[in-house]
């Protein structure tokens, strides 16, 4: 099955009609509030919250309270009958030095900031996707309203025809020939529509839209406008290096390696703990085991606190902790490769974004010339063939070069707004378009 068929199929349990006029703006509005893939970022950022909170439990203390009870009694001498017995026994440990508490502080606070930066990553994904899903809408809209007035046209010069073979001025084959003229546009112009379906779609789904059936799929407002780029390259290059929210995360992504790294060398240096034991007796016959001694006074448990520190040193490595080291290391030198490629990359991106602004702009000069040259030329072959001086052929020539010349035109102002996008995305400036447009405040690192 051909893929516009299982458009069609979709587009059949939804309404293609208005839903209101829809500006960019709102579309990535409604992409901020309700894009899935937006959503589970901002959930991560929670979840690394409670991640941030476990990284400082390790330099906070530690307490236990615990509450044993049973019964004591027996038959020997001097022995009491069985009766209940109760105690609370507590434990307190507060760590006095361990080499991985700053490095899993930083941690902490890495956690965080890498979920925040990962949310700003994600919002720039999907603002692009819909930012190019309603320009593709519009390019396709015209070129559709394109084609139906030149078919308008044709089919006015197929009334005139109609008008001259009745009259018996021309033959039924002139006839025929100016049918076939007329209906030559309807193939582009079905497929302008169902790429206009497509791109709603598109739109739709990253907006995070309803799509079940009975669903009114949006419709973009605006037109595609063709406005003078002009944008100093060094200074959106410099720019770029400190705005980007993926090179944010990149230099983020070393540092939480880094720390990774310390907190598992951090078994190469002994701990220090704090330690308090307390114990709490209600009552002063309660027996332990026998003691060994003589006297029964001894077996007796009483209240206590204790009070002392502990120190644990790992003298021999196993390989698990130079293993681990070597791993984070790894893991580090990766990230730093990595953000090392994407920071040499946006030069040549943005460099390359330049020279195709350049190359459209000429083309779009070239095309609107040639366009007025085309509308002239055709105004002159239809006059002709409405004489009798010129041919089907001629006029059908005319035609598809005018055609083809607004068609060229179009396509430069959509590749114009695209490249844009591009050019927005690469700078960074998804918070604030290089056109001043469309403002979101960021999550800091």
């Amino acid at each position: 099955m051909k893929p516009h068929f299982l458009v069609g199929f979709a587009l059949a349990f939804v309404r293609l009609c208005p839903a209101g006029d829809l500006t960019l703006n709102e579309a990535l509005d409604r992409a901020l509030e309700k894009n899935p893939r937006i959503q589970q970022a901002k959930a991560g950022l929670e979840q690394a919250s409670g991640q941030r909170l476990v990284f400082r439990s390790l330099a906070l203390p530690v307490a236990a309270l615990t509450v044993p009870a049973g019964a004591q009694g027996g038959h020997r001498a001097g022995q009491g009958p069985i009766e209940p017995i109760a105690f609370v026994q507590g434990v307190f440990r507060q760590p006095l030095f361990q080499a991985a508490i700053p490095a899993s502080l930083r941690r902490g606070d890495l956690a965080l900031l890498v979920a925040a930066q990962q949310l700003n990553v994600a919002v720039v994904e999907q603002l692009h996707l819909v930012r190019g899903a309603f320009y593709t809408a519009l390019f396709n809209r015209s070129l559709e309203e394109l084609g139906r007035s030149q078919r308008q046209r044709l089919e006015a010069n197929l009334t005139s025809e109609q008008a001259r073979y009745e009259a018996g001025s021309v033959d039924r084959g002139a006839l025929a020939r100016a049918t076939l003229l007329a209906r030559d546009l309807d193939p582009k112009i079905d497929e302008a529509h169902r790429a206009y379906g497509i791109a709603i779609l598109q739109l739709a789904t990253a907006m995070g839209d309803d799509l079940a059936p009975g669903a009114t799929l949006p419709a973009p407002q605006g037109t595609l406008d063709f406005t003078p780029v002009n944008l100093s390259l060094q200074s959106e290059t410099n720019g770029a290096l400190e705005r980007r929210p993926d090179l944010r995360l990149a230099r983020l992504l070393v540092r939480v390696a880094r720390e990774d790294q310390r907190i598992a060398a951090s078994g190469y240096y002994p701990r220090l703990d704090l330690n308090l034991l307390g114990r709490y007796i209600p009552s002063t016959n309660i027996l332990q085991a026998s003691s060994g001694s003589g006297q029964r006074s001894d077996d007796l448990v009483s209240s206590e606190i204790r009070a002392g520190a502990s120190y644990t040193w790992r003298v021999i490595d196993n390989g698990k902790v130079s293993g681990a080291t070597m791993r984070q290391r790894s893991m580090r030198e990766v990230n730093e490769l990595q953000l090392k490629k994407l920071e040499t990359s946006v030069a040549g991106e943005l460099a390359g974004l330049q020279n195709n602004f350049r190359a459209i702009a000429a083309r779009h000069e070239s095309l609107t010339k040639a366009a007025g040259a085309a509308e002239q030329n055709i105004a002159v072959v239809e006059n002709s063939w409405q004489q009798g001086l010129a041919s089907e052929l001629e006029l059908r020539t005319a035609e598809t070069g005018l055609l083809s010349t607004r068609t060229g035109i179009l396509e430069a102002v959509y590749e114009q707004q695209m490249r844009r996008a591009e050019w927005d995305r690469a700078t960074g400036r998804y918070f604030q378009f290089s056109d001043g447009t469309f403002t979101s405040l960021p999550a800091k690192n």
